[in-house]
């Protein structure tokens, strides 16, 4: 099938309500979706992803959905949390992503500050958590589960199939004039981010913020509307940065391949469906680096990166490569071929966000012939902002602001964003100060520069958020706050910017840790002593397990070091109003927070 011209700038649409009818017709039998079932890859074509959509947004009309009313998806990345989140907002709904790994108290939540009327649970599992909660969830008046155990599973639960059964009672045109109704200003979702302090804050992005980003995208050439282009899709569909991706892969009749499920997987599913584009968080990058550093020596490495990377400016130019540098590469040519086989050989691009990665290893992969590009954005920007392509790119920098994205820094080094994808502000929370709007300037709490040739670089960040290497935002006040309450603990740190998972440093308040020793028979009650003590350290990992509880898996604790000492302002670690100065306390403890990741 020719892909129309209007596929390379998007579909004219005006909202994204109708962007899956459009894709369908245009599209038709191209394959949209490939997913695993029963271990084999089966295709959805265009076709039929519209027609399932159709029947679960008229199902949602029947079960009484109204126009601007929010519908939770709690779900894994898969071709159901697709088909849910178009039927929402064909239907006139909006969407309220929550993340699969969220607790009880978490979804409850978002769920609640939305004003979710319906959920989209996935399974047993997640409709478990809604039920502990449902008490708390005034406005939520159905569930609706796509796995379904067997037996009820809540009270007026139904399944995804029975939804798009009541739909096929209702008359197509009036989910027509339902999405014909948006208009670009109308919500299109309310997407959770963590902020400084405080639960998690609901962006509200419109139709026209998201058409817009999209138009932006595509003008930057990140997909390529043709039939052998494949997006490998393992993200969460509850970020940001797989929304925005899912958008522009439909809008322009890609095939999008979910993967199976199994995030160790992840590697061998790359080889099986050969993407040809790929996003990802840096997590995964690094692991593949990894791996590749197994079979290279720092000699064959530097190679790579140098002669490689030169090859690679030429080829991306169109410019002829010099016989000289291709004898220099031929001794790692082979192994060059190995790493792009390890992304299933066709890779044309992949895309790096959410948090930051080492230039080193964007300049092997380079090398190697394997673009990683980065770009930068927020949830308040509809996900993108800047972005670096094959062609113009500048390791270490995010990239170029997007058309009609216009970025500046201001006095204090702040990164300020202006343009059609910032978004309305926060949900019930107008008076949030990260993220302000002023005079049409997103404050985005980032430290940054732009250089003569408007390539920006991200420094450093005013706000205290940690961002893992896996791309997962955290806010450290809310689990260190928590730990602090705890009779035994006098500071809670948290650690993780840029590592796998968060530590803890902990310091303990010997005005209640000696009494207690007193009691337990230990002897010698100094801190010093007391840090290093099997039943104290059991004390305060009971203690860290109470709170991790109350988050999801990512967000936990996975390891923690007692100190022998309390912070102090004496010896730097405290504000003379008693903050963490964090920067301090990172380099201070630097020796024993690697020693906590470089441990078992």
């Amino acid at each position: 099938m020719e892909v129309p011209t209007t596929a390379r700038e998007g579909t004219g649409s005006v909202t994204i309500a109708d962007l899956c009818a459009r894709a369908a017709h245009r599209y038709g039998d191209r394959p949209a979706i490939r997913h695993k079932a029963d271990g084999d890859w089966r295709d959805v074509t265009y076709a039929e992803l519209g027609a399932i959509v159709e029947e679960i947004g008229r199902g949602l009309i029947a079960l009484g959905l109204q126009p601007g009313e929010r519908v939770a998806i709690l779900c894994e990345t898969r071709p159901e949390w697709t088909y849910a989140d178009f039927a929402i907002t064909s239907a006139g709904g909006v969407v309220v992503p929550i993340y699969p790994t969220n607790s009880p108290q978490e979804c409850q939540w978002v769920a609640g500050d939305s004003g979710s009327v319906m959920i989209v649970c996935e399974n047993a599992d997640q409709v478990a958590k809604i039920e502990q909660v449902r008490d708390a969830l005034p406005a939520l008046r159905r569930i609706i589960v796509i796995d379904p155990p067997d037996g009820a599973t809540a009270t007026g639960a139904v399944t995804l199939d029975e939804a798009r059964e009541h739909g096929r009672s209702v008359d197509p045109s009036e989910l027509a004039t339902r999405t014909a109704a948006v208009r670009p200003e109308d919500p299109f979702t309310f997407m959770y981010t963590s902020g400084t302090t405080g639960p998690p804050k609901g962006c509200v992005l419109t139709h026209g913020n998201y058409r817009s980003v999209l138009n932006m995208v595509i003008a930057r050439g990140a997909l390529q509307g043709d039939e052998e282009e494949l997006v490998y899709l393992f993200l969460p569909l509850a970020h940001a940065f797989a929304l925005i991706v899912q958008l522009g892969a439909i809008d322009m009749g890609v095939t999008i391949a979910y993967y199976g499920g199994d995030r160790t997987r992840i590697i061998g599913e790359l080889m099986e469906v050969k993407p040809t584009y790929l996003p990802s968080v840096p997590r995964i990058f690094e692991k593949l680096y990894t791996l590749a550093q197994q079979q290279l020596s720092p000699e064959e490495l530097e190679l790579i990166r140098t002669v490689g990377g030169q090859i690679q400016d030429r080829t991306v130019r169109g410019e002829p490569v010099p016989d000289e540098l291709r004898e220099r590469f031929e001794p790692v040519a082979q192994k060059a071929e190995f790493v792009r086989g390890l992304f299933g050989g066709r890779l044309r691009e992949a895309v790096t966000g959410a948090a930051p990665i080492a230039p080193e290893i964007l300049e092997f992969f380079w090398g190697c012939g394997i673009p990683v590009m980065e770009g930068y954005g927020m949830t308040e920007t509809a996900t993108v902002a800047t972005a670096s392509t094959p062609l113009e790119h500048r390791f270490g920098s995010v990239g170029r602001p997007l058309p009609g994205v216009e970025v500046k820094v201001a006095e204090d080094g702040e990164l300020l964003i202006r343009g059609a994808n910032i978004f309305r502000g926060y949900h019930g929370n107008a008076d949030a100060s990260f993220g302000a709007v002023r005079d049409g300037w997103l404050h985005t709490g980032d430290i940054g520069r732009i250089d003569e040739d408007g390539y920006v670089y991200i420094t450093g960040r005013k706000k205290d958020i940690i961002i893992t290497s896996g791309g997962k935002n955290i806010t450290p006040a809310n689990l260190e706050n928590d730990l602090q309450q705890s009779p035994w603990v006098s500071h809670a740190f948290m650690h993780g910017d840029r590592r796998p998972y968060p530590v803890m440093l902990i310091t303990l308040d010997p005005e209640t840790i000696v009494p207690w020793a007193q009691s337990q028979g230990i002897e010698d009650t100094s801190l010093e002593a007391l840090a290093r003590h099997e039943k104290v350290r059991e004390l305060i990992r009971r203690e860290v397990d109470r709170v991790n509880a109350r988050y999801a898996q990512v967000e936990q604790v996975k390891k923690f070091a007692i100190l022998d000492h309390d912070f102090s302002q004496e010896t730097g670690e405290l504000t003379p109003t008693l903050k963490v100065k964090r920067n301090v306390v990172n380099e201070k403890y630097k020796h024993l927070l690697d020693e906590l990741y470089a441990s078992p």
